[in-house]
């Protein structure tokens, strides 16, 4: 996916979570982050979204830490969610192509990567403020956009020393995107950071499988997964130690 679409949906995710987490009200509980209120969503999305835009905006190639969460609720809190959301989409939009700034993970460019990484990490939030909406089922992201999310989260986020999912046994995860083509991973789980790689890669004491669209928020721990076959303890391994912090 080119960084222009990851910013489009970026655009997107962020109305759609305002416009959700407004309907649900900032005291409505987030079933899917249970010790969360929805002004605790709201405040977490929107300091990550400005500390963000600060090292794309202001070129700092050291890392920062995340800004202080406000203490606003209400309203005010929408609204300063939307202003910092906006900030964002439009600080990537506007960059040069080869600004120079501190990233976390591989990615062709520092922009692509804040641009990709913003996309998910509201993407993830909006599907929370929509379950602490309720009343419909959370919309589903597109096809090619969850499996890219899946590829973030499986050989990004969890090849970082930070994972916690560990297994004194070596064990091997599959996970299957069963509507995109190519879309397998391998995941060697051991007392190291889990290992994951593209495709088949031999047999797997477990898969977890499902449409793309289905598989990303349940990676994330937002739904069951669609389907299990093989060790579920496995796939129960991957639910109790993959919260990313």
């Amino acid at each position: 996916m080119e960084t222009a679409e990851f910013i489009e949906i970026l655009d997107r995710e962020g109305v759609l979570l305002a416009s959700a987490a407004e309907q649900a009200g900032t005291d409505a509980k987030v079933p899917t982050c249970p010790d969360w209120q929805v002004r605790d969503l709201l405040r977490h999305t929107g300091a990550v979204h400005r500390w963000a835009t600060a090292f794309v905006a202001e070129e700092h190639t050291a890392f920062r830490p995340l800004g202080d969460e406000p203490a606003l609720d209400g309203a005010e809190l929408l609204a300063w969610f939307r202003t910092g959301h906006r900030s964002l989409v439009d600080t990537l939009g506007s960059a040069a192509p080869d600004v120079r700034c501190w990233h976390f993970l591989p990615a062709p460019s520092p922009l692509a990567f804040w641009a990709r990484r913003q996309a998910h990490e509201t993407a993830v939030h909006r599907f929370d403020a929509e379950a602490a909406r309720g009343g419909t089922a959370p919309e589903e992201t597109g096809r090619d956009f969850a499996a890219d999310g899946i590829d973030e989260l499986l050989r990004g986020f969890h090849a970082r020393t930070k994972s916690q999912v560990r297994s004194p046994e070596p064990r091997v995860l599959r996970v299957r995107a069963t509507d995109a083509d190519g879309a397998v991973w391998t995941v060697r789980l051991t007392e190291e950071p889990p290992a994951a790689e593209y495709g088949d890669a031999g047999d797997a004491d477990c898969e977890v499988s499902g449409p793309a669209a289905r598989l990303y928020p349940a990676l994330w721990n937002r739904l069951p997964f669609p389907q299990v076959t093989g060790d579920a303890s496995v796939a129960e391994l991957w639910r109790e130690k993959s919260a990313v912090g």
